[in-house]
Parts: C-alpha cells; structure tokens; sequence
C-alpha cells in the first residue's frame, strides 16, 4: 500500500493540523501565567484549577451541541463558528481584569474548541482510509502537541509584553485559518444524526472504550497542568522556566504521537495505550518529591509522552466503533469532546482541591494508582483475547 496522499487530502490533513494546532496553543499559553493569575487574583490551587478547567468545561457542555450541529449544517461551518468563538474568546481573555471574566472567556474558548474539534476531525476521518486512520489522526494530534508546546512560550512571551497583545493574534490566525476552510472541499453529509444515535452507539465496547480513554489522559494533563507550573514556581522556577519546562515535555509528546498512530494501525488500539500507563505511572509517583526545579521539570517532561500515548489510539478506536453502528463522524466526535472535556474538568479543578485538601503527594499518587489500574484493566482484556484465540484454534 502506497503512503503517498491524494493532494486533496494532504490540504485536508495540513488544515486540521493547523487548526488544532491554534486551538491548542491558545488553550495552553495559560500554563506559566497560572502562578501570576494565582498572586494576581489572590486564588488557592483550587481557584487555578478552576481557570484552568474552566476551557474543558466549555468543551464539555458544547461537545454534543457541536456534533448535532456539524452532522445538520455540515462540517465546514462547523469549524468556522469555532474559529469565530476563539478568536473573539481570546482576545477578552487577553485584556479581561478580573477572575470572574477570565474564567468566562476560557469558557467561551472551549465551547469553541468543541465546535472546531468535532467538524475538524469528523471531516478528516470521513475523507480518510480505515487503514490509515490511526496514523492520520496521531498526525493531527502531533500538531495539537505542537500547539501545546508553542502555547507555554507564547504565555511566557505574554508574561513580557502583555497578555493583550499575545492573544489578540487569536483573531488573526483564526481569520487565515477560516479562508483556508473555505477553499477545501468538504465531505458530504452521512449517517445517524440523531442524538438518541450517540446512546445506542455508546453501548458499542469500542465507542465506550474510547471515551473512557480519551478521558484519561484528560485528567492526567489537566492535574499536571495545574499543579507541575505551582510547583516549579514555589521551587524557584521562573515563567520561563516553567514554559520551557512544558516545550520540552510537548516536543517529545508531539514526536511520539504519529509513531503511536501507526503502532496502533498494526498492533492493535490498546497496545501503545497499555505501554505508556506502566511508564507514567512510576513517573507520576516521583514527581512531587524532589526539592530541585530541574528534576521536577525532567520528570515532567518524560512523563508526557506516556500519556500522551493513549490519545490517537483512544480516538481511532472511537472513530472505528462510530463508523461501524452507522453513526455520523461529527457527532461521534462530539463524544470525544465531551470525554476529553469531563477528564480535564475533573483533572484540573478536582487535582487543584485534592492538593489542597491532602498535598501534592496523594494528589500524585491518586494519578499513579489511575494509569497503574487502567493499564491492569487493559491487560486482562488482552489475556482473556489470547485465551479465546487459543480456544478457537484449538
């Protein structure tokens, strides 16, 4: 099979890249502001982690609505309504003054980013190969990745010349990207649109599987994003060190994201999923304990790329059982929003009260013992499908 893409569907893959890619860098350029915001504002780990979630909770509620609305009216205007929400979003971000208006506009950016993502991706799964999927959207991944890298630099840039400034460029790039949409054709309409469609897909184990491991690395992220920044700032680390600490740990997610799709492809969905739990969770379990920046910012790093892992694989096994009980791409999509979403709300505000309620060290384990308990989950499936294999051969 060749590897080559039609040109038609290169253009497609350059522009959701770019499109998560934006999405995410604006999402992500909050990471070395938390510390700021914190002092700013006078707020608790808590109250960052409300900030910090309050995108994911936007994501959440708008995560259905935007797969209903994507199915109806179509992809491509879809996607232009979300670049429209984060352009505007954030720019009041980037001047807003109080706490209470930051937390509304990173809402407004997530309801958005639902819109952006679900018509970005179904549109490129509907006009994907099966047998490339994993690796098409791992690539698109990779760019999200890169945002996420790019975005703690830009935050950090933010921290120099002003929050208003950095993030009125929002607006621009939204604006580029929403020409570029206009000139890709878009796929045709398809499939069950009725959101009663979503329940009954749901009980297919691939589309519940996916969620739940589309959640996971949600929550992961979200705790770390909240509480690695608070960490390193009370070790001594500056804004800067606290962005680059995020770069680096988003360069090797970024760069391990589309091997993981192709691995994926051929091994399996849940095998590069299994591999990068028992990897973070030794990791997660370290992280709070050294008096160091730069080992706190080292384990922070390594520990990206093994949750990152379940990200295309989680999202391919979705897309496969969607597809196979006949559903719409963008509403199954929506369910990875809202997936995505719910962890990030609860990793973000629930792992900011944890460390409140009982330190940075159960926080950190809880997570541990979550990666440690899934990849123990993940293992017995696979033990009980080698078993039913020998069964049948025999």
């Amino acid at each position: 099979m060749s590897r080559r893409l039609d040109p038609a569907l290169k253009s497609l893959v350059v522009l959701v890249s770019a499109i998560v890619l934006c999405d995410t860098i604006f999402y992500s350029a909050i990471t070395p502001l938390l510390p700021t915001y914190a002092d700013e504002h006078g707020i608790s780990k808590t109250g960052a982690g409300i900030l910090e979630a309050t995108y994911a909770a936007g994501t959440l509620i708008g995560a259905i609505p935007a797969g209903v609305l994507a199915a109806r009216v179509g992809v491509r205007a879809t996607v232009l309504l979300g670049l429209a929400l984060l352009g505007i979003s954030s720019f009041v971000f980037g001047v807003a003054d109080s706490i209470v208006l930051l937390d509304l506009a990173r809402f407004m950016q997530g309801v958005g980013g639902a819109c952006s993502w679900a018509g970005a991706l179904a549109w490129l799964v509907a006009l994907s190969p099966a047998e490339r999927r994993g690796e098409l959207i791992g690539t698109a991944m990779g760019a999200a990745i890169v945002g996420a890298l790019l975005g703690p630099a830009l935050g950090a840039l933010a921290e120099v010349i002003g929050t208003a400034s950095v993030f009125s460029l929002a607006a621009v790039l939204a604006a580029g990207l929403a020409v570029a949409a206009l000139r890709i054709p878009a796929p045709e309409r398809s499939g069950a649109a009725d959101p009663r469609s979503l329940g009954r897909a749901a009980r297919d184990p691939r589309v519940a599987g996916g969620m739940a491991l589309t959640a996971l690395p949600g929550v992961l992220f979200a705790a770390i994003g909240v509480l690695g920044p608070l960490r390193l700032d009370d070790l001594g680390a500056g804004s800067l060190a606290i962005g680059a600490t995020f770069i680096a740990a988003s360069t090797l997610e970024a760069i391990s994201s589309p091997i993981v799709g192709r691995a994926s492809d051929r091994l399996g969905r849940l095998v590069p999923i299994r591999v990068g739990l028992l990897c973070a969770t030794p990791l997660l379990l370290l992280l709070p304990h050294p008096d160091t920046a730069w080992i706190v910012a080292g384990l922070i790093v390594l520990v990206a790329p093994a949750i990152g892992a379940s990200w295309a694989p989680a999202m391919a096994l979705l897309a496969d059982g969607i597809e196979a009980r006949g559903v719409n791409v963008a509403m199954g999509f929506s369910l990875v929003n809202a997936a995505w979403g719910l962890g990030h709300v609860t990793g973000g505000a629930g792992g900011g009260a944890l460390a409140d309620a009982a330190g940075d060290v159960t926080a950190f384990a809880v997570l541990a013992g979550l990666c440690f308990g899934v990849a123990l989950v993940l293992l017995r499936m696979r033990s009980r499908e080698v078993r039913g294999r020998e069964v049948l051969a025999s």
